[in-house]
């Protein structure tokens, strides 16, 4: 599994556009959920509509910075991913929050949905901040060599 890892770290930090790209996906998937499924479906999940709104606009904001870097961005990724990445960080940490707060309300499945959101994107964190480790760490040996 460490290896595995290590595998996509390497990998992504020679093409950070990709981890961009799995970013956007991830951001419009949560929104989808969050908006569309959990708000229509609230009876089996339990937290109250205008937090899942409020949850989904977040992802949206995170979508359009991770789709805005995709393009514009040529160079220098490091600060755009750690920016993203602690985004997302915070995102978990206000989701926790708001899991503990509402934890009377939720369902099984409700806390089952938020706990797998949050871990899915603790595992994106991982990989975005070592991936912009992992870029700076080969500039700096780039230069170092040149």
């Amino acid at each position: 599994m460490i290896k595995t890892v290590s595998k996509i770290i390497k990998q992504l930090s020679s093409k950070p556009k990709k981890l961009l790209l799995i970013d956007i996906i991830g951001a419009l998937t949560t929104a989808f959920l969050l908006f569309i499924v959990l708000r229509n479906f609230n009876e089996y999940f339990g937290m109250p509509e205008r937090i899942l709104t409020y949850l989904s606009v977040f992802a949206v904001c995170f979508c359009i910075y991770s789709t805005t870097c995709f393009f514009i961005i040529k160079a220098n990724w490091t600060p755009f991913i750690k920016g993203i990445s602690i985004a997302n960080l915070l995102y978990c940490v206000l989701t926790i929050g708001l899991v503990i707060f509402y934890n009377s309300q939720l369902s099984t499945i409700g806390i089952a949905y938020f706990l797998g959101e949050i871990a899915i994107i603790c595992g994106l964190v991982y990989i975005e901040l070592n991936v912009a480790n992992e870029i700076n760490k080969s500039r700096i040996d780039n230069n170092t060599n040149d």
